[in-house]
């Protein structure tokens, strides 16, 4: 267990946008930063993060929450694991004190399959520095690759020992259950047909050089093993099966390594197998991830879009499967991105090309062989078309409908441009079939969201809220300016209702000196006001708490005692006006203030807009009763009058005249 001290210093020590930075490109904005949501397809961004407030909220999934939230949400860190690595970011020393065997025991599942494949790693590369084996057949023939010590240790290779069950073997000795080892695929458990309860285990990547997986915090996801002897039954290269935490279409290999290179070149190389991003890595070229031999993907390709709009797709010379490779490009551009292609001379690809060229020779060759991906693909369909008039105009079709793709409409009429100067065709066929194909995504968008909406009103079968909900939005303001300015004293004018000597109601000034969360908790209480939502209700019992037993008030420190749901409420409120701005309030009985607007009168005039809001309602209520109950209607008459002059008075300080 974490000690409490380590916490804090994690806490004070972490800066939110450093360690979002780490995974999302951020541009500043105002004195926030903003850039795509990690969590959402979307092509505006929509992600926040408050540098001051050291909280982040992304409006596209509705998430947020401090530095710790955003690690559990987009690395699936449990706590503890969050505050590990933020630790180890900021070079904090961990101070832990042993866990119980119960503790011990809520270790969940997830957690497990991580610790298994970090062991693992270790193990593997424990054979190949320590063991003969290793040695002998996995490190020889990583050097044969070219790799030197420093690229083998920095990307953690391995060797699986080429015995039955060897790695399966020692992480049992150690104290790993089976039942992980195989749910993460590292071993395959088979029951003897004999006996059902003797159980058979056989080491997954048994005599392949190992290469981990990781993700974009480092944790280790997955492997890829390559078998070096000439078995023609046994798959060249094996990837770890799908589990909880290994899910090869979201994951890009060398992503962990690149991510920073990536966001500070503003361009990513795209390459297709493990040894072309650790060659050309250790060549010094850092940006450059690869998809591990599967088709890409759109959930790859959003991993990407988070640190740059540009991507580089690197092919091999002689790629057989270069015409089916293009597919791929189609789903990048869908994402709002620029695609540049480059071809390597035939029988090269970017491992032996960044092997054999020096860094300046490398560099310079990407930069001018690489091409716009509408010049690579015309000169490669053309080439395909030569002299057939049905071919030529499929290739048209073909490159129109990648244009299409592109979502900025200025970007597609300059490539609409020059696809008819390659093709020597006119722009106006082109324009045309551009929007024919756009009226046919039109129509198939249109017949789905039909199909989707008739499939929502079966199982909801009623109207969609439309209408504020004006009680909502006051609470809600209630716990912003608890949060940002709770522990600040102000002079307020307290309103006290009197009556004068014809016995009218009045409501008389008095000064008073207070915090703003005294001034607000003694209103709510004079008038028995309980917050009607329930989260707003448990994070204001906890601010009155905090803010009256601490002497000084932390939103940060707030937060993180915090569960999730609530921190990430709370992002909520104070990301809000950083993303939206509402209009028209004073028709549904809200008058939001400028900020300008003392901090004092903004707190009073919205205690008494939620006094004037419940008044309203109870009249309502009461004015229901007097129809269905016509014993004592002359009681309930009365109580309404007083109500009724009750609310005139409010709404006469606040400058409102009631209609």
């Amino acid at each position: 267990m974490i000690s409490k001290s380590t916490i804090d210093k994690v806490y004070e020590t972490a800066r939110l946008e450093e360690v979002i930075g780490d995974f999302v490109q951020l541009k500043k904005s105002g004195s926030n930063f903003k850039g795509l949501s990690p969590f959402t397809d979307e092509r505006s961004p929509s992600f926040m993060v408050s540098p001051v407030k050291q909280i982040w909220k992304d409006f596209s999934s509705g998430k947020g929450g401090n530095v710790v939230a955003f690690l559990m949400e987009h690395e699936h860190f449990s706590y503890p694991e969050a505050i590990k690595y933020l630790a180890r970011k900021y070079n904090i020393e961990i101070e832990e004190t042993e866990l119980s065997n119960e503790q011990k025991e809520q270790t969940n599942e997830r957690e497990s399959m991580y610790l298994v494949s970090e062991y693992a790693q270790k193990y593997f590369s424990e054979v190949l520095w320590e063991r003969e084996q290793g040695k002998a057949i996995g490190l020889s023939y990583f050097k044969e690759r070219g790799f030197t010590d420093d690229t083998i240790r920095k990307f953690d290779l391995g060797y699986c020992l080429d015995q039955w069950d060897g790695f399966t073997k020692a992480a049992l000795g150690k104290g790993y259950q089976l039942d992980y080892l195989e749910k993460t695929g590292l071993t395959i458990v088979k029951e003897d047909a004999a006996d059902r309860d003797n159980k058979k285990t056989f080491d997954r990547f048994k005599g392949r050089v190992m290469f981990p997986i990781h993700s974009m915090s480092g944790r280790v996801l997955g492997f890829g093993g390559r078998i070096l002897t000439n078995d023609k039954k046994a798959a060249k290269y094996l990837n770890s099966p799908e589990s909880d935490i290994y899910h090869k279409s979201k994951v890009l290999y060398g992503i962990y390594f690149a991510k920073q290179a990536i966001a500070k070149e503003d361009n990513c190389y795209l390459v297709e197998g493990y040894t072309d991003v650790i060659q050309m890595y250790q060549r010094g070229i850092h940006n450059v991830v690869s998809s591990s031999g599967t088709a890409l993907t759109s959930d790859q390709i959003r991993l990407i879009n988070r640190l740059t709009k540009n991507i580089t797709v690197l092919f091999d010379g002689d790629a057989a499967g270069l015409r089916a490779s293009l597919r791929g490009i189609d789903l990048i551009l869908e994402q709002g991105m620029n695609v540049k292609v480059c071809t390597f001379p035939e029988g090269e690809d970017p491992d032996s090309f960044s092997k054999n060229n020096d860094y300046e020779d490398v560099v310079l060759y990407l930069q001018e062989n690489s091409k716009d991906f509408i010049q690579f693909k015309a000169s490669l369909l053309v080439e395909e078309a030569a002299n057939d008039p049905i071919k030529r105009a499929d290739t048209v079709r073909d490159i129109v409908n990648s244009i299409s793709k592109i979502p900025d409409r200025i970007q597609k009429e300059i490539y609409i441009q020059e696809c008819a100067q390659i093709m020597n065709i006119s722009e106006a066929v082109l324009f045309n079939t551009l929007a024919q194909i756009g009226k046919k995504d039109v129509a198939d968008a249109n017949k789905k969201v039909k199909q989707e909406q008739q499939a929502f009103d079966v199982v909801k079968n009623e109207p969609l809220r439309q209408k504020v909900d004006v009680q909502y939005e006051l609470e809600r303001k209630i716990i912003e300016m608890l949060l940002l300015y709770g522990d600040l004293e102000q002079q307020f004018e307290d309103l006290v209702l009197k009556e004068n000597e014809k016995g009218d109601l009045e409501l008389e000034p008095e000064s008073l000196d207070a915090k703003v969360y005294e001034k607000i908790y003694l209103d709510l209480q004079d008038d028995e006001i309980e917050l009607a939502n329930e989260q707003f209700r448990n994070i204001y019992y906890r601010l009155m708490e905090d803010l009256n037993e601490k002497e000084m008030f932390s939103i940060t420190t707030f937060i993180a005692n915090l569960d999730q749901e609530l921190a990430s409420e709370i992002s909520s409120i104070l990301m809000e006006e950083e993303k939206y701005v509402l209009h028209q309030w004073e028709r549904k009985d809200i008058y939001p203030k400028d900020k300008k607007v003392g901090i004092s009168q903004l707190v009073s005039e919205t205690i008494l807009t939620l006094r004037c809001y419940l008044i309203k309602k109870r009249i309502g209520s009461l004015q229901e009763n007097t129809l269905n109950n016509q014993e004592g209607n002359m009681e309930i008459m009365e109580e309404i009058m007083n109500y009724i002059q009750l609310n005139v008075l409010l709404n006469k300080k606040l400058n409102r005249v009631l209609s």
